[in-house]
C-alpha cells in the first residue's frame, strides 16, 4: 500500500500539479495551440472556481479517458440559474445601487471572473420566501372577482420588478419562468393561501389570470419563456401552496389554461408537475392525455425525493417532451465539500445527463437571519447563493456550483456524449460558438489523473479528491 501511494504521489507531482494542459502520447495530435482553459473548486484546497493556470504538459499513458463524442448530440441547454424569489430581491434592494451594480455584474455578465447566470425562476406571487403571502388578487374574506377587475401587480413593483429591470440591463437576453406556489384564496377550497385545492367553478378564472399575469409582465418589460402549471402540487404544507394532482391538472391545462394561452397568443411554454423526481409517473399520466399534451413544453422537476435517473423516464416515454430541473434548496449554515459534491454530481451532472434543458438552485440572496420567509411553512434555513448584509456579500456554496454550468455552457449549447468513469462523474457540451466543455467531479477520496480525449485529440487533465472542473477548449 505504502509503495502504492509513492507511486502515486509521484504521478500525481507530474501531472496533478497543473489543470488542463495538453499531452502528445500514443501517437494522438495536439491542436493548435493546445490551451485548455480551467476553472477549478476545490474546497479542500480553498480554491472556490478559480481559472488555472496551464503549465508544460507530461506524456503518461495508461491513464484513463473520458472521450467526447460531438456526433452523439442530445438536448439544447437554456441555461443554469437560480430563483429570484422575492426575499432575494428585497435583500438585493436594500444594497447601494453601485454596490448592487457590481453584485449584478458578477452574477449575471460572463466577462472576466463574472459568472454568467443566464437562467431566472420567479414566483407567480409569493412563495414561502417572502414576506408574507400575496397573490395579484387578492380580496376580503366572502369576496370574489371573477372579473379580475382588481387584478394589479403592485406587490412585484415594490422590490421585485425592479430587481428584474435591472438584470435584464445586464442580460437582456436571460431566460425567465414563472411558478405560482398559489391561486388567490377566494378561488381554493380552504380560502387560504396554504394548502387546498383549485375549486372547479374558478379554473377558467385562474387561466385568464395567469394569462394576465405574463400580458402585463411583458407590458413591464419581462418576457416570461416559460411557466410551471403549479410548484410542488403534492406539497400542500408551504405557506403559499396548493395540493394539485395529476389529474386535476391535465383537466386545467387540456381545458382551461392550454385554451387561454392559445387563444391569448402566448408563447410562453406551459411545464407540468414541478416537484420531485419520485413521482415521474405524475408528468407521464399527463402527457399520455393527447388532448392535454398538445399545449405542454415538457416536465419540471425537483430533487427532494427520488433520484435523478428517474427524469429519464420520462423522456423515455415521451422523447418528443422536454426536461426541466427548476430548484433544489441548500441548507444553513452550508457544507462547501458536501454541498458542491450532492449539488455537481446529481445537478450539474446528473440532470443534465438526464435531458433536462436547465439546472436551476434554489433562492439567490438571503440576509444573514435567512430572511424573509412567510410564517405557517416558510423556509427559515434556505441559504442563499449569495448572503448580503448591507453592502457587504457573502458567496455560499450554491454560487460555485451555479458557475461551473452557467459561465460556459452558455444558453444554445448542446450536450454531447461522454463515457463515465468509476468516481469520475462528467458531462460535456458543444456551445453556440463551437467550444467544447467538459464539467468534471473527483467523487473518490484520491486524485485522480485522466485523459479527455476529442477525435485525434487527448488532453491530460487531474483533479484533486473532492474537486470540481470545468474544462473548456
Amino acid at each position: 500500500m505504502k509503495n502504492t501511494l509513492v507511486t502515486s504521489g509521484l504521478l500525481l507531482l507530474l501531472m496533478g500539479v497543473f489543470y488542463g494542459c495538453k499531452s502528445h502520447s500514443g501517437g494522438s495530435k495536439e491542436n493548435g495551440d493546445g490551451k485548455t482553459v480551467t476553472w477549478l473548486t476545490h474546497p479542500a484546497g480553498n480554491i472556490l472556481f478559480k481559472e488555472q493556470v496551464a503549465v508544460a504538459p507530461v506524456a503518461t499513458d495508461g491513464l484513463p479517458v473520458i472521450e467526447l463524442n460531438e456526433a452523439e448530440q442530445f438536448q439544447e441547454m437554456d441555461g443554469f440559474g437560480c430563483t429570484l424569489t422575492g426575499g432575494s430581491a428585497l435583500a438585493l434592494s436594500r444594497m447601494q445601487p453601485a454596490a448592487r451594480a457590481a453584485l449584478l455584474k458578477e452574477l449575471f455578465d460572463t466577462s472576466g471572473a463574472n459568472i454568467g447566470i443566464s437562467y431566472l425562476r420567479i414566483s407567480v406571487g409569493a412563495s414561502d420566501l417572502d414576506e408574507k403571502p400575496f397573490s395579484y388578487n387578492d380580496l376580503p374574506a366572502g369576496q370574489t372577482d371573477t372579473a379580475l377587475a382588481r387584478f394589479s401587480l403592485d406587490p412585484d413593483r415594490r422590490y421585485l420588478l425592479p430587481m428584474l429591470k435591472e438584470i435584464l440591463a445586464v442580460n437582456p437576453h436571460i431566460k425567465i419562468m414563472g411558478s405560482p406556489w398559489s391561486p388567490p384564496a377566494w378561488m381554493k377550497t380552504t380560502g387560504d393561501t396554504r394548502g387546498g385545492s383549485l375549486l372547479p367553478q374558478y379554473a377558467g378564472v385562474y387561466a385568464k389570470y395567469l394569462t394576465r399575469y405574463i400580458h402585463e409582465m411583458q407590458q413591464e418589460g419581462v418576457t416570461l419563456d416559460a411557466l410551471t402549471v403549479q410548484n410542488e402540487p403534492l406539497h400542500p404544507g408551504n405557506n403559499p401552496s396548493m395540493l394539485m394532482l395529476a389529474p386535476d391538472q391535465a383537466d386545467f391545462v387540456k381545458n382551461h389554461l392550454g385554451p387561454a394561452f392559445s387563444k391569448a397568443g402566448l408563447r410562453t411554454r406551459i411545464i407540468i408537475y414541478d416537484h420531485n423526481a419520485d413521482r415521474p409517473d405524475y408528468p407521464i399520466s399527463i402527457l399520455n392525455d393527447p388532448e392535454a399534451k398538445k399545449y405542454i413544453d415538457g416536465s419540471a422537476f425537483h430533487l427532494y425525493g427520488g433520484t435523478i435517473d428517474a427524469l429519464s423516464k420520462v423522456h423515455e416515454a415521451h422523447p418528443d417532451k422536454n426536461l426541466y430541473f427548476t430548484e433544489q434548496w441548500l441548507g444553513a449554515p452550508g457544507n462547501m465539500q458536501e454541498d458542491l459534491a450532492f449539488h455537481i454530481r446529481q445537478l450539474t451532472i446528473g440532470a443534465s445527463r438526464n435531458w433536462c434543458k436547465n439546472v436551476l438552485e434554489w433562492n439567490l440572496a438571503s440576509d444573514p437571519q435567512y430572511k424573509p420567509h412567510t410564517d405557517r411553512g416558510g423556509c427559515d434555513r434556505c441559504l442563499g447563493a449569495v448572503t448580503i448584509d448591507g453592502d457587504n456579500v457573502v458567496r455560499n456554496p450554491a454560487y460555485y456550483i451555479m458557475a461551473h454550468g452557467a459561465k460556459w455552457v452558455r444558453p444554445g449549447s448542446r450536450r454531447i456524449g461522454s463515457n463515465l468513469l468509476p468516481d469520475l462523474p462528467n458531462v460535456a457540451f458543444v456551445t453556440p460558438a463551437g467550444k467544447r466543455v467538459l464539467i468534471a467531479f473527483n467523487s473518490s477520496s484520491r486524485p485522480q489523473s485522466f485523459y479527455a480525449k476529442m477525435g485525434d485529440f487527448k488532453y491530460a487533465l487531474s483533479l484533486p479528491a473532492g474537486a470540481a472542473a470545468t474544462y473548456l477548449w
